[in-house]
């Protein structure tokens, strides 16, 4: 397994030295591997495909994921040209990742969905999948139909398509529908548990997932977990404890991280728990505190 450590775009301090610009040259110039940008409407970090596009013009080496971007509500179309755009404005470096609603509840109501959530999921992905990968699609679904219908600008190979999720039919979805899993807020154990049902699924619809496509967002804490992390995931995990799922400094991070690599996970995004006081600071000491675990 190829072992890849990303970063993901954080809390942002109201005094940050770094503009999202900055971020995104020092993340090249750093040698980075990727920079993803998660899907929050009511705060200051940029659109997704907005962001990842900006980023694409400044750069030539750096990677470009959503992290992840939620696709019920939005138009699979619309969502599968934007993907053909990028992939081919920067071939080879965009790394589209999918979920099911907003972490934020309160944004859950800004993305209206035709029918149930699950369903129209599946639904939509299937249709992005196809209008990337296919030249001439009629595609007949319950809540999107289309006939002869081409995506230009054609990418040179079909993107893959991550998934982000911890349950059960999370899980059945990944292997189903998806080419990677992009897992968060789970233990070691849990993911190496998660890791084995998606390849159940995907054998189970005659399918793999390839062994390097297992990743997990990661957010590192310096100093104590705040306490409106520590709510939120008792909101979301009630059976575990805060220091299961975030580590405290970068030698906890390493420790976690090669706990999770045992249990076949190889691609990180890593995220700051709360605002870091310097985002250059922060992007110095990844490099140097965990980028020598890359393979």
């Amino acid at each position: 397994m190829k072992i890849r450590i990303g970063i993901g775009l954080g809390p942002r301090a109201a005094d940050d030295d770094l503009t999202f610009a900055g971020v995104v040259d020092l993340c090249e110039k750093l040698s980075v591997d990727s920079l993803w940008l998660p899907d929050t409407v009511t705060t200051d970090l940029p659109d997704p495909h907005v962001g990842m596009a900006f980023a694409a013009g400044r750069t030539t080496r750096l990677k470009l994921g959503t992290g992840v971007s939620v696709l019920p509500g939005r138009n699979p179309f619309s969502v599968a040209k934007e993907l053909a755009t990028l992939a081919d404005l920067a071939p080879g470096r965009v790394l589209p990742a999918f979920g099911l609603q907003h972490a934020r509840a309160f944004e859950r109501p800004l993305f209206p969905v035709p029918g149930r959530r699950g369903d129209v999921f599946d639904e939509a992905l299937t249709l992005v999948r196809t209008l990337l990968a296919e030249e001439d699609v009629t595609f007949e679904g319950t809540w999107y139909r289309c006939e002869h219908m081409t995506v230009r600008p054609r990418p040179a190979r079909p993107l893959d398509l991550w998934l982000g999720g911890s349950g059960p039919m999370a899980l059945r979805r990944v292997g189903r529908l998806a080419d990677g899993w992009l897992a968060a807020n789970v233990t070691a154990a849990e993911a190496a548990a998660g890791r084995t049902a998606v390849e159940a699924a995907a054998a189970e619809a005659g399918r793999t997932v390839d062994d390097d496509h297992f990743g997990l967002s990661l957010p590192v804490a310096f100093g104590a977990v705040p306490d409106a992390l520590v709510h939120s995931l008792r909101e979301r995990r009630p059976d575990a404890a805060a220091e299961e799922l975030i580590p405290t400094g970068w030698e906890a991070a390493r420790r976690m991280i090669r706990a999770y690599v045992d249990g076949g996970i190889s691609k990180f995004v890593i995220r700051p728990a709360t605002p870091p006081p310097s985002w250059s600071e922060f992007l110095a000491e990844f490099t140097e505190e965990l980028l020598p675990l890359e393979t």
